[in-house]
């Protein structure tokens, strides 16, 4: 299983983004989630899941939106499984809460911890290294390559995203280019798949 834990960055100076966090997590993976996206202490959410590109999907979310120190925590929960979130426990759930409190202090700001990894996978810290990796490269990622980005992973062709956008085909090229558009699109499958391999009941 895996747990994403957030909290808000700077929470004391800004404005509370939890709530609105909360809904546009709940409304974009909702149907993935073992239990709705939670708010749990003050400016933290939290979400659930047993699927690792679900879990890799909200961290990426998490992480675009700029204002979160992430942590995913990899491992069993107790069961049955209670009507929220905040009311859940195990391994998983420690394991998030010791990664989002690493990830205040690291680049990228996350941090991955796996409770219960299987003997003979990847060690943990080094999924953790590529997945940040993955991060670092995207934050440094322009507002126009986000928008061809953006449609491209849509489902929209280099073609059509230059039509909808009033652009040339090759302008498009350039700002994927630009983007790493290539690497993001050939990393996520192969994150996904470690991630897979850290839960113990996956294998």
């Amino acid at each position: 299983m895996y747990v994403v834990t957030a909290d808000q960055v700077g929470s004391r100076v800004d404005i509370d983004r939890s709530a609105a966090m909360q809904a546009e997590l709940q409304g974009a993976f909702g149907d993935r989630l073992l239990l709705p996206v939670d708010q749990t202490a003050g400016d933290e959410v939290q979400a659930l899941t047993e699927d690792p590109d679900t879990a890799l999907s909200l961290v990426l979310h998490l992480a675009r939106d700029g204002h979160w120190s992430i942590g995913l925590g990899v491992g069993g929960i107790r069961t049955p499984l209670p009507d929220a979130v905040r009311k859940a426990a195990g391994p998983a759930f420690i394991a998030a809460r010791e990664a989002v409190d690493t990830a205040k202090r690291s680049d990228g700001r996350f941090a991955l911890r796996a409770a219960e990894p299987p003997a003979g996978t990847r060690p943990p810290a080094d999924v953790e290294a590529l997945i940040r990796l993955l991060l670092v490269l995207r934050a440094r990622r322009s507002d126009p390559g986000w928008e061809v980005a953006d449609l491209v992973a849509n489902g929209r062709t280099q073609k059509q995203a230059a039509a909808t956008l009033g652009i040339s085909d090759a302008a498009v090229s350039q700002r994927l280019k630009t983007a790493m558009w290539s690497i993001d699109e050939s990393a996520r499958p192969a994150l996904v798949r470690l991630l897979a391999e850290l839960d113990p009941d996956r294998r």
